[in-house]
């Protein structure tokens, strides 16, 4: 069995019951700022907060092109009733050999505690079994992130 790359050649927008999960776009890049510049959502990712838009920016473009290299997949998460991106989830990583991904995310600290995460990572978990054929998803969490931890 081999990781089904044709997930590259169009975009997979997934939904559940309260998120559409579509790629993130240029337009996605102030409230990437607006999260990340916050202490909160990189308290236990060891990365500095962003200081600048610009940096934001460059990060979702980064993002798009490790997409159009077949080298990550992130979505923006989009709360369907209100249209908000709260957070971005997605495969950081790929061995396609081993059939393996890392899974990585982040929330804005006003969805924190409402389940949400689960859907978002259920959705993407899901869809890299039995869409990508991965054997296994892994993620790399702070032993202090409490929530990360439970949802994981």
């Amino acid at each position: 069995m081999e990781v089904n790359q044709s997930v590259f050649n169009e975009f997979p927008v997934l939904k559940t019951k309260r998120l559409t999960l579509r790629p993130l776009t240029l337009n996605d890049a102030d409230a990437i700022y607006k999260m990340r510049a916050s202490g909160r959502v990189n308290e236990f990712i060891p990365r500095p907060a962003l200081s600048e838009l610009e940096q934001s920016k460059e990060l979702v473009e980064k993002t798009i092109q490790a997409y159009n290299k077949r080298t990550g997949i992130a979505w923006a998460g989009i709360l369907r009733d209100k249209g908000d991106i709260i957070g971005t989830c997605g495969f950081n990583q790929f061995d396609f050999q081993n059939l393996r991904a890392e899974i990585g995310g982040e929330l804005n600290v006003d969805y924190w505690g409402k389940k949400i995460p689960l859907e978002l990572v259920s959705a993407i978990v899901k869809f890299g079994f039995d869409t990508m054929n991965l054997h296994t998803i892994e993620a790399k969490v702070s032993p202090n992130n409490r929530g990360a931890i439970y949802l994981l």
